[in-house]
């Protein structure tokens, strides 16, 4: 039996499922503000955080097997039901971010301080994932 590879060092992607890809296209690149990689309308919106994406897919659309590209012959996947996204942020920053999202009318669905020390914020998106924004420090 081979050994083990080394385990992996970082989330590269991570997936959201949303039915409404315009409404999660504004959330994540206009309100908070992350750069749009890709964007196959009725299939998926793609964001650059940091040194990985979040992919935002329907779920409609990635449970059938992709079409039209055969040389990408990606497994149909998909989530029913809300899902979790965190968000890394400087603990210094959560303040702004809380009053700034209340602002755009997002209500904020918690506000936790760990047994650590360590906080974190959550709000809804447009689809009803859970998104969290928290201080590194939460898994140190």
């Amino acid at each position: 039996m081979p050994d083990r590879p080394a385990p992996p060092r970082a989330t590269l992607e991570s997936a959201l499922y949303a039915d409404d890809l315009a409404a999660a296209e504004v959330f994540y690149k206009d309100v908070i503000g992350l750069p749009l990689v890709l964007r196959q309308p009725g299939r998926h919106v793609f964001f650059r955080v940091g040194s990985s994406i979040l992919l935002v897919f329907n779920p409609a659309a990635t449970a059938k097997p992709q079409t039209g590209l055969a040389a990408l012959e990606v497994p149909a996947h998909g989530s029913v039901g809300a899902g979790h996204y965190c968000f890394a942020v400087p603990g210094e920053t959560l303040e702004g971010w809380k009053h700034y999202l209340t602002d755009q009318d997002i209500p904020i669905d918690a506000d936790i301080v760990w047994p650590n020390g360590a906080r974190s914020i959550y709000v809804r998106d447009p689809a009803g994932n859970s998104i969290e924004f928290a201080e590194p420090a939460l898994w140190e």
